[in-house]
């Protein structure tokens, strides 16, 4: 199967790299050739290090990064069988790339969404009607090549086979997929975020500092990652944007912190080159 993947980031990069280890043929398009450049040479790294042992020995790894082809133009996905929209957490971006995939994709293609929080029926509304029943939201997980869950959210549009042929896909890459209500922020990143802004809370509180707090989720709580290593690796500016469109949806309990809008604002979100909470806090 020929697939598509829009968007290089650090969750389109990946995306591409777990259906190209399962032994898809797989389309990266970005707009800035230079986001291209970068992913590859990320994703060789990331195999390099042994993201993908598990598939060392088959065919499909050895030729896994030969799998991907860059591309400058969505109009490449024209015979893709599955295309999945990566780009930023925009609504404004996301309707941008949509309305050009619904015109250059052919009509049996699924088009899905990696939004990890606009509700998938909004987003259907950029594709023309009989697109919608092909269209759906596949919400992974960071980093893509080593966590296995994938939230499926079919759209009030979305028929119930193309949900059943998407889980069948991803089941294939790897993945282990759950069925989820189209709400907003569906429901990982609810919780997630609940524990997220409690977490600056007791900062700011003075109860503990991000590295106690972080040691407290991981022994205490059975976590793999604390709350502020995984905002930095994120970043506290997804992790604010994120926390803002859940706050309009649902109200108080999911108002931004006070100190996780001031960092962002001054410049300590985290990831490349930005000091994060442990950072800081050392």
């Amino acid at each position: 199967m020929k697939v598509g993947v829009v968007g290089a980031g650090l969750m389109g990069a990946e995306i591409a790299l777990v259906f190209a280890l399962a032994g898809h043929d797989v389309l990266l398009q970005d707009r800035s050739e230079e986001a291209l450049s970068r992913a590859i040479e990320r994703l060789r790294t990331l195999f390099d290090k042994g993201v993908a042992r598990e598939f060392y020995e088959s065919d499909a790894a050895k030729a896994a990064l030969g799998r991907i082809a860059p591309v400058a133009s969505i109009s490449a996905m024209a015979d893709c069988a599955m295309v999945t929209e990566a780009v930023p957490e925009s609504l404004e971006t996301k309707e941008e790339v949509l309305r050009v995939l619904d015109e250059a994709c052919r009509p049996d293609c699924i088009i899905a969404s990696n939004t990890s929080t606009l509700p998938i029926s909004t987003l259907a509304a950029f594709l023309r009607p009989e697109r919608r029943a092909r269209f759906l939201g596949t919400h992974y997980f960071s980093p893509v090549s080593r966590m296995k869950l994938v939230e499926i959210i079919p759209a009030f549009a979305t028929a119930p086979a193309i949900a059943d042929d998407a889980i069948t896909i991803l089941e294939g890459i790897g993945k282990q997929p759950v069925r989820i209500k189209d709400v907003t922020g569906f429901a990982v990143n609810r919780m997630l975020h609940a524990m997220l802004i409690e977490a600056v809370k007791l900062v700011e509180e003075g109860v503990a500092g991000p590295a106690d707090l972080d040691t407290a989720c991981r022994l205490g709580l059975g976590h793999p990652i604390g709350p502020f290593a995984m905002m930095d690796v994120v970043t506290s500016d997804l992790c604010l944007q994120v926390q803002d469109i859940l706050h309009d949806a649902y109200g108080e309990r999911f108002r931004p912190p006070a100190l996780l809008r001031q960092r962002v604002a001054a410049g300590y979100g985290g990831g490349r080159g930005n000091p994060g909470w442990l950072e800081e806090s050392q």
